[in-house]
């Protein structure tokens, strides 16, 4: 009893996780803690397991299955709010349009977009290595570069008269030999132009001529620090520097001339001159371009193609999802919106939808089959397929394959959104899980975390998707647990989630699911490779009481041909069919003889009879057993022509 306890936990821990949507926050934590209670009741119990145990589980399962039926009872009360904005009440009228609002907003200042990428760290390493770099050349550069100076300076100087005062030539040259000679003894007032340096990394200078102006405060600048290495340099000049002091000089253009020799670190020379006069133009165009920025649309944002602005009607019933995930919260629905849509982005899901991840294995695993009774497309997820090792290993026995099965189950749900749901405000808009727990694997650690990693992104990134979950085949304990914690949940998700033991599985899903759309494998009539019948075609259900007859009419006209197909959950009973003729003292023919079927037995049995003359087949169920037997059944008249 302790071994097959054990290997009945895993099932609801995994099919829980991996497949639990979210409802309010509240909800949602309680939902996951119904889970983790699960879990925990079993080890105790597994522990705890010997022959007298035994026995109690039996009576615990019978008086969980009583008890199951009324937990669907309550659950069939849950109705899905309208998404028609006129049916809303005022408060959440009002609630939608405070969010449309906040989601305009946040698309204009770009808070939808991620984050640009960090910068790459080799920079700062550039910028301290430029100083060294500069020390290292400086005192051999500086006799060079005073030299250059004192030749060139004076045509470059040239062009700046001509910009802004248009004076004469000779003074030009004077002022041009002080701006040489001046830096030196105002090397701290360039400080500002050596971080300047530092942080834009110097172009290419094409020319040579311009080049040693442009590296001239490089000398110049640490001649605070090392005072005794340009002194050499300014014995040379100290002729020419006296003949300059003679002159009068204005005090405000050397100020200008160190403005243009620093500028020269980052540009030519040329452009250096021109952008004394150009910025103060420029300014007016820059403060039009930042005023004429924030008019421009911005980029459309789409969720399951749907854009989050504008007038599609869509756009209010996904909003609507997140408001009624955080109770018409408008700031809470904000932040899950916008947290959900930037993971979307992080996580590649427009890439994810087109991707080929080679798990053609796993279609039997998670598949979606059919609708229910409202309309909902319905998702199975068969955890017992897991049984099979090798399927195991391929899905879960590295963290690369753990992370490739997240990935296809993700991309699994979201090609059933956008395939199967309508989010036009009268459009079905969420759909029924149904999760069989049995046979699930025993094993807790390999497939646990990624399940747990599944609950927590499905929570946080797909609000209100699930109209209705469905536990199947659920063992005892985990029926137990559930009962102890029923009273913690909220009443919205008691409504939507519902528990069934193994013995009224099937009966559970019929009252969600038509038979027609169930699959045999969960007690239905749905095959995929059947000839006879489809979706369309409606099933009839009968309960055959306990020690009763249950007899199937079904009219016949002459030559035709009469299929049917019948089913009966749990069998163990007694089954024929046979054809009465119409007109009196017509022979009955014995089309199968009556015979007790096991439980064990093909699960459909199929019959066809070719009719001669007017009259019925007859199928007979007979019940010997005390328990009541679900009978469903259904079939077709087809004329020979259509037979043939």
């Amino acid at each position: 009893m302790a071994d097959e306890t054990k290997q009945e936990a895993a099932p609801a821990a995994a099919a829980a996780a991996a497949e639990e949507k979210p409802a309010p926050a509240a909800e949602e934590t309680a939902v996951a803690a119904v889970e983790e209670k699960a879990v925990e009741a079993v080890e105790e119990k597994a522990a705890e397991a010997d022959s007298e145990e035994e026995k109690k589980a039996e009576e615990a399962l019978e008086a969980a299955a009583g008890d199951e039926a009324a937990v669907i009872d309550a659950a069939g009360s849950f109705k899905e709010e309208s998404n028609l904005v006129s049916d809303l009440p005022d408060p959440e009228r009002t609630a939608l349009a405070q969010l449309k609002e906040l989601v305009a907003a946040a698309l204009a200042n770009g808070e939808f977009d991620l984050p640009p990428p960090p910068p790459p760290k080799e920079e700062p390493a550039k910028e301290e290595a430029a100083p060294a770099k500069d020390e290292a050349t400086k005192e051999e550069a500086a006799p060079a570069k005073d030299e250059a100076t004192k030749e060139e300076a004076a045509p470059v100087k040239d062009e700046e008269p001509k910009a802004e005062t248009a004076a004469a030539e000779e003074p030009a040259k004077e002022e041009a030999k002080l701006a040489a000679e001046e830096p030196k003894a105002e090397a701290p007032a360039e400080a500002p132009a050596e971080e300047v340096r530092a942080e834009a990394p110097a172009p290419e200078e094409p020319k040579a001529e311009e080049a040693a102006p442009a590296k001239e405060p490089k000398a110049e600048e640490p001649a605070k620090e090392e005072p005794k290495a340009e002194e050499p340099a300014k014995e040379e000049e100290e002729p020419k520097a006296e003949a300059a002091s003679e002159e009068p000089a204005k005090p405000s253009e050397p100020e200008e001339k160190t403005v243009v020799v620093a500028e020269e670190e980052g540009t030519k020379a040329v452009e250096a001159i021109e952008e004394t006069v150009v910025p103060a133009a420029s300014e007016p165009a820059a403060a039009t371009a930042e005023a004429e920025a924030p008019a421009a649309e911005p980029k459309e944002e789409l969720i399951w193609g749907v854009p989050l602005v504008g007038d599609d009607e869509r756009t209010d019933t996904v909003l609507l999802k997140f408001l009624r995930a955080r109770e018409f919260k408008v700031k809470e629905a904000m932040a899950m919106l916008k947290s959900a849509v930037l993971w979307r982005k992080r996580f590649g899901i427009d890439e994810l939808l087109g991707a080929d991840l080679g798990l053609p294995e796993l279609e039997k695993v998670v598949f979606y089959r059919g609708a229910d009774r409202e309309g909902h497309p319905v998702c199975y997820n068969v955890y017992g397929e897991f049984q099979d090792k090798e399927l195991y290993e391929k899905a879960f026995g590295d963290e690369e394959k753990r992370e490739r099965f997240l990935k296809w189950r993700i991309q699994l749900l979201e090609r059933g959104i956008r395939e199967q749901l309508d989010f036009s405000p009268s459009g079905i808009c969420s759909m029924v899980q149904v999760t069989d727990l049995k046979n699930s694997p025993p094993m807790l650690g390999k497939h646990r975390a990624v399940t747990r990693q599944a609950l927590a992104l499905l929570q946080d990134n797909y609000p209100e998707f699930v109209a209705k979950k469905v536990f199947i085949n659920v063992p005892w304990w985990y029926l137990a647990a559930n009962k102890v914690m029923s009273p913690f949940l909220t009443q919205r998700t008691k409504s939507k989630i519902v528990f069934c033991s193994p013995g009224k599985s099937a009966e559970t899903l019929f009252r969600f699911i038509a038979p027609e759309q169930v699959p045999v494998q969960f007690g239905g009539l749905y095959k995929e490779d059947d000839t006879e019948f489809s979706t369309s075609d409606a099933v009839t259900e009968l309960t055959v009481k306990p020690s009763s007859k249950e007899t199937v009419e079904i009219p016949a006209t002459e030559n035709s041909t009469v299929v049917w197909e019948l089913r009966v959950l749990g069998w163990e009973v007694s089954y024929g069919a046979e054809f009465t003729p119409d007109a009196e003292g017509g022979y009955t023919v014995i089309v199968q003889k009556t015979r007790k079927v096991p439980a064990h037995e093909e699960p459909i049995m199929k019959g066809s009879f070719k009719v001669n003359e007017p009259g019925k087949v007859l199928l007979t169920v007979n019940n010997p057993a005390s328990k009541k037997k679900k009978l469903l059944y259904r079939f077709k008249v087809k004329s020979t022509a259509e037979s043939a």
